[in-house]
């Protein structure tokens, strides 16, 4: 990993419009446009956590955010490239990736060619339930989407060992949403509607299970046949999340912060 994305962070001045291929133009506008969604909704931690896209022309490349900035202030331009080792693939002034995004985004682009996006997240509701013991449970319709379909990575500190890559992808193996122990949740979808939608459910099902626990009365579960049947009603009727969600998403982006960018 290149010293380059370890330095503090400097003005980032934004290349000229449209510097790159079609295919990586429409990756910058929608990862940019995923930052502005989690902004709007709340689901941010300042200047840190990442979401990243990979570029379908240069497969070994992706697209993550400049250390520094919070979500609003990220846009299709200012993203930053890198590949897979860490280096600045267009290094410009003041351009460095946050050590512990590299860490984890890395690992999943490189051991998961099938992933396009990987988002990951310190959210209130999903840190809390990534803190218990028993971790997501089947207590609502949201959340049986992950019935026995969500992996677990245990907590090893600030992800900033890259040794912690290798048990983090076989940790995560097929799957597309992890829960990181006492850390907070990620999501790998084949673009970024599908790993933005996943989240957006994701974090849905945390708050849920959060008020259900902090209602003090006894809660009603699914049987285990019941929550099988329901897991594999989402995978037949909506096999791939965001195909319906993301444009009206992008619309509603418009209509309240303002084009991302040319679409």
């Amino acid at each position: 990993m290149t010293a380059a994305i370890l330095k503090a962070n400097a003005a980032h001045a934004p290349r000229a419009t449209r510097d790159c291929s079609d295919v990586e133009w429409k990756a910058r506008t929608d990862l940019a446009a995923a930052y502005k969604l989690f902004d709007r909704l709340g689901m941010t931690d300042l200047i840190y956590t990442h979401m990243s896209a990979r570029i379908p022309d240069t497969p070994d490349h992706f697209l993550i955010n400049p250390y520094g900035l919070m979500f609003h202030e990220v846009t299709p331009d200012n993203l930053v490239k890198v590949d897979i080792d860490g280096n600045l693939v267009e290094e410009r002034d003041g351009d460095a990736i946050n050590p512990a995004g590299f860490t984890i985004h890395s690992a999943v682009h490189h051991a998961r060619p099938d992933v396009g996006a990987v988002i990951h997240l310190h959210t209130d509701a999903g840190m809390a339930v990534s803190a218990q013991a028993d971790g997501l449970l089947p207590l609502t319709q949201h959340s049986l989407r992950w019935y026995n379909r969500i992996a677990y990575h245990t907590y090893e500190g600030i992800a900033l060992d890259l040794a912690e890559r290798e048990r983090l992808v076989a940790d995560l193996g097929s799957h597309h949403s992890m829960i990181l122990r006492n850390h907070g949740l990620l999501t790998a979808g084949r673009d970024v509607a599908e790993a933005a939608v996943l989240m957006y459910y994701l974090e849905q099902a945390c708050r849920q299970q959060i008020m259900a626990l902090a209602g003090g009365r006894p809660l009603v579960t699914p049987s285990p046949e019941v929550c099988e049947h329901t897991a594999q009603q989402y995978e037949r009727a909506y096999p791939r999340a965001g195909v319906l969600e993301w444009d009206s998403l992008l619309r509603w982006l418009d209509s309240t912060t303002g084009p991302v960018g040319p679409r």
